[in-house]
């Protein structure tokens, strides 16, 4: 599910580039070591998921399950190394990380969150750890990197919803030498997954991978509330996938503003097909009023086609929609989708760093084997930020999801999570 839209990554990225520099980033480079960033960020999650309808991880005999509960608990650390650029015309520099996971509670009958890895005999994996690291050259505001990396693109995006995010290995080319324009580019070749430490485990053991996805992308700033942007997948014996966002803000006053938010994919298989016969058009809009500490949301979101829309060997965060909440994505066979949200920012009440949310979102028209399916999700989020002294920026975070479907199109669930994470710059 994703929680970033691309037009926040497209409104960071316009923020740096509304005004022509006199020098070029690499003209300013300060050196390998002088640019030199070191972060780490202490993750702890709990996660629990209740199947309602008997879904769970341990078979019995005769058919159906012994247990529909599954929890797991956990820790992780992820330190991330960004040195500068060499000065001259073209500079080098190199990113590298080293992250894993330690298991602090959750047996063989209760795991299945995603935040594990399994042994052989059923057993989730106790310890966990990966590194990785890139190589990258810039010439002037254009940085070609190589290697292992995080990405957040539309069509080819990272997933970092558990413990570790996905990594993914190739090259990414990104410039911003045009006033309010990013381009970028890439070839992909494997993308391991949040709890796979092999360097292509998207799709787990004796199942296809990724076998290359070619990627390329375009945002631009058209006026200071005004961003576009639009991108493009060929994931080879896959399908080819192209995405479309406009985003434009409306001021209305000093504390109130209009957002509308448009997100659209078009997706089509080819080759061998790996992932079925996928023919799918989905999109969705989003108009948010703000009004000083309070936002209202309204969305609708429509899928059509032969199939759903797909993704995952994409990265596990490429559905930039809407409707792609915490357990579900609404994005099934010609199912369409509404949802109302409502946000609460207690900085304005004195209680700076603390915010609610809550949120509802209802979906049909789905064409299943058994006819239409239907299903609905009730999300709650509470989040508190601490402000200042040694533990600023620690967040703790509880999500809940209430989700319910008919027509056997999926399994009534109750999701909790409880995040606890620390930022910390170290260099």
């Amino acid at each position: 599910m994703r929680v970033m839209k691309w037009s926040m990554i497209a409104l960071a990225v316009s923020a740096g580039t509304t005004q022509f520099a006199m020098a070029s980033s690499q003209d300013e480079a300060k050196g390998f070591i002088e640019d030199s960033t070191l972060t780490s960020k202490t993750r702890m999650l709990y996660m629990n998921r209740d199947y309602r309808n008997g879904a769970g991880n341990i078979a019995k005999e005769g058919g159906g399950f012994k247990s529909g509960y599954r929890e797991d608990w956990g820790l992780s650390e992820l330190l991330n190394y960004e040195s500068g650029f060499t000065q001259g015309t073209v500079g080098v520099g190199v990113d590298a990380f080293a992250m894993g996971t330690v298991r602090l509670d959750g047996g063989a009958g209760r795991q299945g969150n995603g935040l594990f890895a399994t042994r052989g005999n059923g057993d989730p994996e106790d310890t966990q750890s990966k590194m990785g690291g890139a190589v990258k050259f810039r010439i002037s505001d254009t940085v070609l990197k190589y290697g292992n990396q995080f990405v957040a693109s539309p069509v080819f995006s990272t997933d970092d919803s558990r413990l570790l995010p996905e990594v993914a290995t190739g090259t990414l080319l990104t410039s911003k030498e045009i006033k309010g324009l990013e381009l970028s580019a890439g070839r992909f070749t494997s993308l391991s997954s949040q709890t796979g430490m092999g360097r292509d485990s998207i799709n787990g053991p004796g199942e296809p991978g990724l076998t290359a996805a070619n990627i390329a992308g375009a945002t631009y700033q058209f006026t200071d509330n005004f961003v576009g942007g639009v991108a493009a997948s060929d994931v080879d014996d896959y399908f080819k996938k192209q995405y479309v966002n406009l985003n434009y803000t409306l001021p209305i006053a000093e504390s109130q503003a209009l957002n509308f938010d448009f997100n659209g994919y078009r997706t089509s298989s080819q080759g061998k097909e790996l992932a079925g016969d996928v023919d799918n058009k989905i999109w969705s809009l989003a108009a948010a009023y703000s009004l000083g500490a309070h936002k209202f949301t309204l969305a609708y979101q429509r899928s059509t086609g032969d199939s759903g829309y797909y993704y995952g060997v994409d990265g596990g965060g490429s559905i930039f929609l809407a409707n792609s909440v915490q357990y579900s994505d609404f994005n099934g066979k010609d199912e369409r989708s509404w949802q109302g949200r409502y946000d609460l920012n207690m900085a304005s009440y004195g209680v700076p760093g603390l915010s609610f949310m809550a949120r509802y979102v209802n979906g049909d028209n789905i064409s299943t084997d058994n006819g239409e399916g239907k299903e609905h999700e009730f999300n709650f989020e509470s989040k508190y930020v601490m402000q200042e002294g040694p533990a600023k920026d620690l967040s703790f975070r509880l999500r809940s999801s209430v989700y319910r479907t008919t027509s056997n199109y999926g399994v009534d669930t109750n999701d909790v999570r409880v995040i606890v994470e620390y930022p910390l710059n170290i260099l």
